[in-house]
């Protein structure tokens, strides 16, 4: 295998492990030695990864409070000719993570941008789930304050996708417990934490058990989570207000059997109970 050759004024997004150290691929790592600098949201953090593959290389802190005023000096160094790899504190940069503006602002410019994929925690975990990953939604982190955090899930009520969150183990209880009052305590969760860790865990069941659960092991409200909660399932014998407003549509210009057949055609529903409800209207 050959060595990876490394371009000059490139911005490499470099992906590094969530949790074991393993997990780092051998292209990231040559990219990490060759750049000319490193940017990072933690210069210690990175530098401890670093260091555990005997890699010396000058770091520059990139984080949410500076991306801004550092996104110019770095899209210079770019156009001087240096090569810059972009990492998290762990995982793939941008998920959830620093590096949207920068990213965006240096191919505004023309300038290369070129991604070395690796770990990420939310596909991980969706990978290990149990649930359809066909489909499915990234929500990011989760609000700490209840509140915020009840708005949130209550738009995602009727979202039929899988839904992936991040958020932190210390705030899984009340998490759950706004899960339970928002999408009801039957919803089918997931909560993988400490991927790839020693103490790695992943957990399914019905938001009202997992709760129960969270509440009997205090050693599951510490490290790194995903929350992974199942997308509403729809009740196939539900008739929808849009089914309705075309039933009454259709009723206003034919029989109501030719209506229904037609409205159920449209809709993908039971004739029978629309004519139910055609005689409804009847009847009224």
């Amino acid at each position: 295998m050959s060595e990876t050759c490394i371009d000059k004024g490139t911005l490499y997004i470099v992906a590094t492990p969530i949790g074991n150290l393993g997990d780092i691929s051998t292209r990231a790592l040559e990219v990490l030695a060759q750049v000319d600098i490193i940017a990072c949201e933690d210069t210690r953090h990175t530098g401890k990864l670093l260091s555990a593959f005997s890699i010396k290389n000058k770091t520059l802190s990139m984080h949410d409070h500076n991306e801004r005023q550092r996104q110019d000096y770095i899209a210079s160094l770019l156009q001087e000719g240096k090569s810059i790899a972009l990492v998290s504190d762990a995982g793939t940069p941008l998920i959830s993570d620093p590096g949207f503006h920068l990213v965006r602002h240096c191919r505004s410019l023309g300038l290369a941008v070129s991604p070395i994929p690796g770990a990420c925690a939310a596909i991980s975990a969706l990978s290990v789930a149990g649930l359809p990953t066909d489909r499915f939604s990234f929500e990011g982190f989760l609000p700490s304050k209840s509140g915020a955090r009840q708005s949130t899930l209550l738009a995602l009520v009727n979202e039929p996708r899988t839904m992936v969150f991040y958020d932190a183990p210390r705030r899984a209880i009340d998490t759950i417990k706004d899960v339970v009052t928002t999408l009801g305590g039957e919803r089918y969760v997931v909560i993988a934490r400490e991927l790839t860790k020693t103490f790695e865990t992943v957990h399914s069941d019905s938001a009202e058990n997992l709760l129960a659960w969270l509440e009997q092991d205090p050693n599951q409200l510490k490290g790194e989570m995903v929350l992974i909660i199942e997308g509403y399932k729809a009740d196939p014998d539900e008739i929808s207000a849009e089914v309705i407003k075309t039933l009454r549509l259709l009723l206003a210009e034919m029989k109501p059997k030719t209506a229904c057949a037609i409205a159920a055609e449209i809709h993908g529903v039971k004739k029978n109970a629309l004519y139910d409800i055609a005689l409804s209207f009847k009847e009224g």
